[in-house]
């Protein structure tokens, strides 16, 4: 639990130099270079995700219940997880119509996958883990509106395409979360969404 929460503090943090300090960042970026900056971001970042996949697996072998999903919430879960990914697809997919009008997709996407995670787990590990993410990319997505809002970005208007990227940004991420609920779930954490087991 402990390399959880370092991972967690490490990974967070990185990710939260917007929010709580803005002005060191960017004298960095300037000091250091952006490509410099950017190599450093993600070997701390990478170093921190390893801490908590490392941290959650060992705290997953000694589950401790905080309480017990409803039955119900599976479905409610198993969507939300689904919009996630096709949420994370319109952060990755040019010019759609979900990018623009829902404004930092990547956020939302972390926002919704943390909620279905939680809904559909009652150990502390996914407490913690997911509930941390949740308030982060709130937080982090209130942020990013604001500095839309005071820098008046206007994203561009959609491009005469965006109705096919959109079709194809619903595809990819329904496809790629179909493959990871069917095969890399159960692979890599043990648990197959889709069935339960």
């Amino acid at each position: 639990m402990v390399r959880m929460l370092l991972g967690l503090l490490i990974v967070l943090g990185t990710h939260s130099l917007r929010l709580l300090a803005d002005d060191w960042r960017s004298r960095m970026i300037t000091r250091l270079g952006r490509p410099l900056w950017l190599t450093l971001f993600s070997l701390v970042s990478v170093v921190g995700l390893v801490l908590v996949v490392w941290g959650f697996a060992q705290a997953r072998e000694q589950p401790v219940v905080l309480w017990q999903p409803l039955p119900w919430l599976r479905p409610v879960g198993l969507s939300l997880t689904a919009l996630s990914f096709v949420l994370l697809a319109a952060a990755l997919v040019p010019a759609n119509h979900l990018k623009h009008r829902l404004h930092h997709p990547m956020l939302l996407a972390t926002k919704t996958w943390a909620l279905s995670h939680l809904l559909l787990n009652g150990m502390v590990a996914h407490a913690i883990l997911f509930g941390s993410l949740l308030v982060w990319s709130v937080l982090a997505y209130r942020a990013a509106r604001q500095r839309d809002r005071q820098n008046e970005a206007n994203m561009a208007p959609p491009h005469r395409l965006a109705a096919l990227a959109s079709l194809f940004t619903v595809a990819l991420g329904l496809s790629a979360w179909w493959l990871v609920a069917i095969m890399l779930h159960g692979w890599l954490i043990g648990i197959k969404p889709l069935t339960g087991s």
